[in-house]
C-alpha cells in the first residue's frame, strides 16, 4: 500500500463519485443513491485498509506523498497522516455513509443532495490528510461550500437565515485564518506545517514574525512584539468559530435545527471536528508560545462553553436544539484540554504524562462524539419520520410501551452521550480530566458541573419523551423495522466496543500524542 497513492485516491474518490451522481438524471433517483452510497462503502474499505496497515507504534507521519506544486510560493503537494489523521479519516469514512443512509429519503433533487454530501466528504478527507496550507485551505473551504447548499436547499422553514449566518461566521473565520497564513508566508516563506512547526519550536517562527512584519514608531519597536499574537489571534478565530467556542456559537443552535438530520449530522460528527482538528495540528504546534500567553483566557472560554451549552441544552425544547448545545457542550471537554496542556512545565508533578493524558482523551472524545452525536441526530430523524416532522419535549411520552426496541437502542447512544462507564462517551471524558486537573485544576473543578447538568438533560429526554403516560397520539407509534435495526447495530455496537477497549483508539493516537508533547515549547 505504501507505494500507491492511498490518501491521494481516498481524496479523488468521492470527489470523482460526487461529478457522477450530479450528472444521473432527476428521474434516476434510485440510481443516485445507489452510487453515492456505493463510493461512500468504497472510501470506508479504503480508511479500514489504511488504518489496518498504518504502524501504530509509530508516532511520525505515514503514507507520505510529497510533489512540487507552485515551487515559487513554497507550495508542495503533501499529504500524510499520523495518529490523529487517520483517526479523523476513519471517523468521515464512518459518518459520511450513515448520513447518506439517514438522507435516502430525500425526494427533491436527489442526485444534486447526494452529489454535495461527496464533495463535503473529499473536502474532509483533504482536510485531515493535507499538510501544505495553500491546498489544505482549499479543502477547508469545499466543506464549507456544500453545506451552505445542503442547509439552504433541503432545510426546516428558516434554512435561508441559518444558511446565511453559517457561511457568515465560517467565511469570517476563514478569511482571517488566510490572513494569518499570508503574513506567515510573507514573514517565513513557508507554508508547510511540519517546517513551521520546527521553525515555532526553535523561536524561529516568532522571531521572524516581530522582525519582518513589525514597524517602528519613533524609532521604537511599537508593533514588533505584538505582531507574533495577531497573527496567532486571526488564525485562533478561523477554528474558534468552527468547533465552536463560545462566543463563537451562536450559528449553530439554528443551523442543526434547521439543516436536514443527515446533513446534520455531518455537521456535529465531522465538520465541528474540523476546527478542534485545527487546534491540534496548527495552533498547538505553531503557535505554542501564544497559546501560552492567553491560556487563561482560552481556559475561561473553555469553561464557559461547558456549563453554559449544559444549561442552554436543558432549558430546551426542541430536541435538535438539545443535542446542538449538547454538541457544543462535549467539544467544549477537547477545547479545555488542549489549552490546560499549554502551560508551564513547573505547573504540574508529572506535566509529559498529564498532557498526554488530556490529549489522548480530546482525541478519543473527538471520535466518540463524532459517533454518538451523527448516532443521536439519525434516531432524531427517525422520530420526525413517524411523527410528522414532530420533535418536540412536549410532543411526546410513553413510547417505550409501543416502541421499546426504539427506545433502547436510543437510549444506548442517550447514555453514551452522558458518559456512562461501559461506553466510549465515558473513556475520553475520563482522560479529559485526569490530564486537566493537575494541569489546571480550577478550571477542571467548574467545568465538572457540565457533566452534571448533562446528566441532567439527557435524563430528562429520557423521561419525557420514553417514560410516563402514554400519549394516546402515539398508540400506533411504529417501532424500528429489521432493516433499521441492522443500519444502526454498526455504530451502537462500535460504542459498546470502544467503551470496553478504547486501546483501540488509544494504541494508534498515544505515540502521535507523546511527540506531540515532547515538541511542545514551553
Amino acid at each position: 500500500m505504501n507505494s500507491l497513492p492511498i490518501l491521494t485516491i481516498l481524496t479523488l474518490l468521492p470527489l470523482i463519485g460526487a461529478f457522477v451522481v450530479a450528472a444521473v438524471g432527476q428521474e434516476n433517483k434510485r440510481l443516485a443513491r445507489g452510487l453515492a452510497f456505493g463510493v461512500s462503502l468504497i472510501s470506508l474499505g479504503l480508511a479500514l485498509a489504511l488504518w489496518k496497515s498504518f504502524d501504530a507504534a509509530s508516532g511520525a507521519l505515514q503514507f507520505e506523498e510529497r510533489h512540487a506544486w507552485i515551487p515559487a510560493l513554497a507550495v508542495d503537494y503533501r499529504v500524510a497522516v499520523d495518529g490523529l489523521g487517520i483517526l479523523m479519516v476513519l471517523l468521515t469514512a464512518i459518518v459520511v455513509p450513515m448520513a447518506l443512509l439517514a438522507s435516502w429519503n430525500v425526494a427533491d433533487r436527489p442526485q444534486i443532495y447526494f452529489a454535495l454530501v461527496l464533495f463535503l466528504q473529499a473536502g474532509l478527507f483533504g482536510t485531515f490528510t493535507a499538510l501544505n496550507f495553500f491546498h489544505w485551505f482549499l479543502f477547508w473551504e469545499l466543506g464549507l461550500i456544500p453545506a451552505f447548499f445542503l442547509i439552504r436547499l433541503w432545510g426546516g422553514p428558516q434554512r435561508a437565515a441559518a444558511a446565511t449566518q453559517f457561511f457568515i461566521y465560517t467565511m469570517v473565520g476563514s478569511v482571517t485564518l488566510l490572513l494569518s497564513f499570508l503574513a506567515i508566508f510573507i514573514a517565513t516563506g513557508k507554508l508547510d506545517f511540519t517546517e513551521l512547526a520546527g521553525m515555532a519550536h526553535t523561536g524561529e517562527l516568532t522571531s521572524a514574525l516581530a522582525n519582518k512584519l513589525g514597524w517602528s514608531l519613533f524609532g521604537h519597536d511599537f508593533y514588533a512584539g505584538a505582531m507574533p499574537r495577531i497573527v496567532f489571534l486571526g488564525a485562533l478565530l478561523g477554528f474558534a468559530v468552527k468547533v465552536p467556542l463560545m462566543p463563537f456559537h451562536t450559528w449553530l443552535p439554528r443551523t442543526y435545527s434547521e439543516a436536514p438530520s443527515g446533513t446534520t449530522m455531518l455537521l456535529t460528527g465531522l465538520m465541528s471536528k474540523m476546527g478542534v482538528y485545527g487546534f491540534l495540528r496548527i495552533l498547538l504546534p505553531i503557535f505554542p508560545e501564544q497559546m501560552q500567553w492567553l491560556r487563561t483566557p482560552l481556559l475561561a472560554l473553555a469553561v464557559i462553553t461547558i456549563v453554559f451549552s449544559a444549561f442552554a441544552a436543558f432549558a430546551q425544547k426542541d430536541l435538535k436544539r438539545i443535542l446542538a448545545y449538547s454538541s457544543i457542550n462535549h467539544l467544549g471537554y477537547c477545547l479545555l484540554a488542549v489549552f490546560a496542556v499549554t502551560g508551564s512545565t513547573a505547573m504540574a508533578i508529572a506535566p509529559a504524562m498529564e498532557r498526554a493524558a488530556a490529549l489522548n482523551g480530546a482525541m478519543l472524545q473527538m471520535f466518540n462524539h463524532g459517533l454518538t452525536a451523527a448516532t443521536l441526530f439519525w434516531f432524531v430523524a427517525l422520530i420526525e419520520k413517524r411523527s410528522g416532522g414532530l420533535r418536540g419535549l412536549d410532543d411526546f411520552g410513553g413510547l417505550r410501551k409501543v416502541a421499546p426496541v426504539f427506545c433502547g437502542l436510543m437510549g444506548i447512544a442517550l447514555f453514551s452521550s452522558l458518559g456512562l462507564p461501559g461506553l466510549n462517551g465515558f473513556i475520553g471524558e475520563f482522560l479529559i480530566f485526569k490530564g486537566v486537573f493537575p494541569l489546571a485544576l480550577c478550571s477542571a473543578a467548574v467545568a465538572v458541573i457540565g457533566i452534571l447538568v448533562t446528566a441532567i438533560f439527557i435524563l430528562t429526554v429520557i423521561q419525557r419523551v420514553f417514560n410516563g403516560p402514554l400519549n394516546a397520539k402515539w398508540a400506533e407509534f411504529p417501532d424500528l423495522t429489521l432493516a433499521e435495526r441492522a443500519l444502526l447495530a454498526f455504530p451502537l455496537a462500535l460504542m459498546l466496543v470502544l467503551g470496553l477497549w478504547p486501546q483501540l483508539v488509544l494504541g494508534v493516537t498515544n505515540p502521535t500524542v507523546v511527540k506531540l508533547v515532547e515538541q511542545l515549547k514551553f
